[in-house]
């Protein structure tokens, strides 16, 4: 027998294992033993990671929490979701998009006001930032993002979105958020918040899918452009001229809408790290932020970040961590 059809004997035996094991445990939580089921979980959990027998170990702690999932078994099942991301680390798993839905889906069936749930998306993202993905990868974010706006958690929804490359899926999202929640009159604000935060996170592409499908799906806002509203005309005007890189066509453009930019302090804040990134113009001489603005940078860029974190967003458009 040759050593790959020794490896797919091995791999066969190994998942019968499993399926056994798991159709005992199965038993055990249909009968409503649950805390026994548990425990049993647990114990082959560190029986297989002593084996460094880490994709069974992965494979029964994922199945084992779908299953207490499903009997509403909150503790027990977040606690399994956990053991997945303690196997992921431990064995050091490649990031793969299988394996980030997964995690995607225990996430979605958490308890959405449980401890559990935070400390489980803070660690996964951790754990994802292989390679240049510093700061959680994009995709997970997507997903994360997806499952939040189902659940009209626009705000979370939203703050991954910005750390995904789906430009599209945020737009769609904030036209539904600006519907259901917003006034009339602040239709282009949800997006023009949007566009200077990606703009920020130096994401040029999403920041231009963002606009382009908000303005052509949002039904308050007629065919453009131009727009009817100021802010809308100056965001389309901003996205041309930072393609184009001169500060004097970007001065003059903050300076004539300025009456529209004063509606929210925050974006002249933004435009000016936007200058900085985009048109070479120089920082304040204070090397951070204070305050609001700077809370509200640190957590869009990073705090105590340089430019280079722009120039690493536009590559995987994934620039921060969870608080």
């Amino acid at each position: 027998m040759s050593e790959q059809e020794s490896l797919r004997c091995s791999s066969a035996r190994n998942r019968g294992g499993v399926q056994r094991v798991e159709g005992k445990l199965r038993a055990s939580v249909e009968k409503g033993d649950y805390y026994e089921a548990h425990q049993m979980y647990r114990t082959l959990f560190f029986r297989y990671m002593s084996q460094a027998k880490h994709a069974e170990a992965r494979e029964l702690m994922y199945n084992g929490a779908l299953l207490f999932f499903s009997y509403n078994q909150q503790n027990s099942a977040a606690d399994l979701s956990m053991l997945v991301l303690e196997v992921l680390e431990k064995s050091e798993a490649k990031v793969e998009d299988e394996i980030l839905e997964n995690l995607a889906k225990l996430f979605s069936l958490m308890d959405q006001n449980s401890p559990e749930r935070v400390a489980f998306v803070s660690r996964a993202l951790k754990w994802s930032t292989g390679g240049s993905s510093k700061l959680g990868h994009p995709k997970l974010h997507q997903l994360l993002a997806v499952t939040l706006w189902k659940e009209q958690n626009y705000s979370e929804s939203r703050y991954h979105f910005l750390h995904s490359s789906d430009g599209e899926g945020c737009a769609q999202m904030l036209v539904e958020y600006s519907a259901s929640r917003g006034f009339r009159s602040e239709v282009d604000m949800f997006v023009a918040q949007a566009v200077l935060q990606f703009l920020c996170l130096k994401n040029k592409n999403s920041a231009s899918v963002v606009f382009s499908t908000y303005t052509e799906k949002h039904p308050s806002i007629e065919k453009g452009p131009p727009f009817v509203q100021p802010l809308l005309n100056f965001i389309w005007f901003l996205l041309l001229a930072v393609d184009g890189g001169k500060l004097t066509v970007f001065t003059v453009l903050c300076e004539q809408y300025q009456p529209s930019l004063k509606r929210d302090p925050m974006y002249n804040e933004y435009l000016d790290r936007i200058g900085q990134l985009f048109f070479g113009v120089p920082p304040k001489q204070s090397p951070s932020y204070g305050g609001l603005l700077g809370n509200l940078l640190n957590s869009l860029m990073g705090s105590g970040e340089d430019d280079d974190v722009g120039e690493e967003a536009q590559e995987d458009s994934s620039p921060i961590e969870l608080d």
